[in-house]
């Protein structure tokens, strides 16, 4: 595939206001697993300094975020495969995020599938796994939007479903002109929402997720279902949904 070609300055053309919120999924486990080491909260607390400090350093504008915000932007030396708009090796980092909660949680049950391709002897969970939805506001004046003209018309580079070397193009120059998020079509989501690669902390607005969601994803022969309690929601990824990814031709469904 070739890459199509934006230089630094025409991107900085077309850099624009955003404000908003970046939805993210975690396991719920991210607090309780160093408390399973402990017997008290205070020993959790010391732990997780101790824990911290053995951590590479943030850079400066990442100081004093959560660490739910921060983390994607510490582990530029052990980043061990390529993503989206992120090279492997040490490279600068990314904070992948969905404009709706409903797109995180479709980019979620993929990700889920994807592990299971890569393990095909592995069962299906006896129970259905919980993770927490957080939402990030953001705020910036240097964005690009990747789903409205002139850079639309590049969909089919930025939409590819394996091949990231345009979109690591497009990031590597972005930032070459102080471009702090990118808007770009999710190609998991069958509503086809809006994903937000956040390049630098800076575009962070506060510095802790302003709303919190628990989701619950069941994985099966019937495809993956999600359920949230507050506020009331359902969704559900049919077995055929992901099949345009040649990572999952051949998904062993029956396990």
């Amino acid at each position: 595939m070739s890459s199509p070609i934006w230089t630094p300055a025409a991107l900085s053309s077309e850099a624009h206001a955003f404000r908003g919120r970046g939805w993210r999924l975690v396991e719920a486990q991210h607090r309780v697993s160093t408390l399973k080491l402990v017997d008290t909260l205070e020993e959790q607390a010391l732990l997780e300094d101790l824990l911290e400090e053995t951590k590479p350093p943030l850079p400066p504008e990442c100081r004093g975020l959560d660490y739910l915000l921060a983390t994607p932007f510490r582990y530029g030396a052990l980043y061990p495969t390529g993503s989206r708009f992120r090279r492997a090796g040490r490279t600068l980092g990314v904070f992948y995020a969905a404009a709706q909660v409903e797109t995180a949680v479709a980019e979620m049950a993929f990700y889920r599938l994807l592990f299971f391709a890569e393990s095909p002897a592995t069962p299906w969970p006896a129970e259905p796994g919980e993770y927490t939805a957080f939402a990030a506001a953001l705020m910036t004046d240097r964005a690009l939007d990747l789903m409205e003209p002139p850079l639309s018309e590049d969909r089919a580079a930025w939409t590819h479903p394996t091949d990231y070397r345009a979109t690591q193009d497009l990031a590597d120059a972005a930032r070459t002109v102080d471009i702090a998020l990118i808007r770009y079509e999710s190609v998991r989501d069958p509503q086809h929402g809006a994903n937000l690669a956040v390049l630098t902390c800076a575009a962070f607005a506060e510095p802790r997720p302003v709303e919190r969601q628990t989701w619950r994803l069941r994985l099966s022969r019937s495809g993956v279902q999600a359920m949230c309690d507050f506020p009331n929601a359902r969704l559900g990824f049919p077995p055929d949904l992901f099949a345009a990814d040649p990572r999952l031709a051949g998904f062993p469904w029956q396990r």
